[in-house]
This record gives structure tokens, sequence and C-alpha cells, in this order.
């Protein structure tokens, strides 16, 4: 199943906020910051890591209703996308 484009924009642009956070991230480290503010970056940009794989399972949910609607076979295989689902919990 490929990913729709909207879906694929979306995603595209929060893993690139990811990666300036990551960039941001390294920096802190190399600076010598302290702790706490490290860890709430790595916090916030799991979150975000999160939130761009729950997207993509949502997408694969969404195009799977839309072919049932349709009478069609789904793209994907239940199974895999509960597995892929719950991957990310």
């Amino acid at each position: 199943m490929q990913i729709e484009d909207s879906c694929r924009r979306d995603v595209t642009n929060r893993l690139r906020r990811v990666q300036g956070q990551l960039n941001g991230i390294l920096t802190m480290i190399e600076e010598g910051r302290e702790c706490a503010d490290i860890v709430t970056q790595i916090s916030a940009a799991t979150k975000a890591l999160e939130r761009a794989g729950l997207h993509v399972v949502i997408d694969g949910m969404q195009q799977c209703a839309a072919a049932s609607e349709r009478g069609e076979a789904p793209p994907m295989d239940t199974a895999k996308l509960e597995r892929l689902f719950l991957s990310l919990a």
C-alpha cells in the first residue's frame, strides 16, 4: 500500500521538523546544555516521530475503509495494519 500524496506531504514536513529538532539536540549536547533541557527536546522529538507514524497508519486505515465502502479488497490486510499500529504503542 502506498501512502496518499496528502499524507506523504504532511509526514514529510513533520519528519523535516524532527530532523531540525535532532540537529538542535545535537547542538545542545555539544554546547553542554543542561540535561533536563536536552531530555525535554528528545521527548518532543520522540512524540513528533510517533505522530508521523500514526499519520501513516491512519492513512492506511482510511484507504482500507474507502476500499471496503467501494466493495473492493482493502489494500492492506487488517491484521498487518493492526500490527503496524501496535508497533507505535
